[in-house]
């Protein structure tokens, strides 16, 4: 129990404040403990923190997939843009998406190699989740019969990229334009 209290906390101290602004005394303190007890759980900040990037990229997956399911009955159009929706609600009210993205645009530099490898894996389940989507809607006729399922898959994560860096940087208004815009311009590309 006491080592989920330490992973509940610590995520919102990352999140907020990055590895490097997160004190182990802090979360020590706030989950009402003394930072040696932390050791008793985790060797140390690297492992808590690289223990935190892989349940979070679990969570962050299982969201993906549980609104894929849900919304499978929908026109592709609705879910692929439903979906970029999706993304900017988590982040507006989920620390564990805020530092999913944080970690994902700003590893720590000494742990960059494995953490990427967790984001990685990550955008490869994601783009695994999104072919069939596309694969179907190509077959129903929603999108054009030319389009490469491959091409237009990795082109949907680099408008989700985009997104992700508005909500990083941009603030509400840009947001919603970079959202607007970019799907505006995708979708019809991809559309029959």
């Amino acid at each position: 129990m006491t080592s989920n209290k330490i992973k509940e906390i610590a995520l919102i101290h990352f999140a907020r404040n990055g590895y490097e602004g997160a004190s182990l005394a802090h979360i020590a303190e706030e989950v009402g403990i003394k930072k040696q007890s932390i050791y008793t759980h985790f060797k140390g900040k690297d492992e808590l923190f690289l223990q935190l990037c892989k349940d979070t990229s679990l969570y962050e997956l299982n969201t993906v997939a549980d609104y894929i399911y849900k919304n499978r009955n929908l026109p592709v159009k609705d879910i692929l843009y439903n979906l970029l929706l999706h993304f900017r609600d988590q982040y507006e009210k989920n620390e564990y998406t805020k530092f999913w993205l944080r970690v994902s645009f700003f590893p720590p530099v000494h742990l960059h190699e494995q953490v990427m490898e967790i984001v990685y894996e990550y955008l490869d389940k994601v783009e695994g989740l999104l072919q069939p989507v596309f694969e179907n809607a190509q077959s129903n006729g929603e999108i054009h019969s030319e389009v490469n399922l491959s091409q237009s898959t990795a082109a949907y994560l680099g408008i989700l990229d985009g997104v992700f860096v508005e909500m990083l940087y941009g603030g509400p208004t840009r947001l919603e334009k970079r959202i607007d815009h970019s799907w505006y311009i995708y979708w019809r590309g991809i559309s029959k």
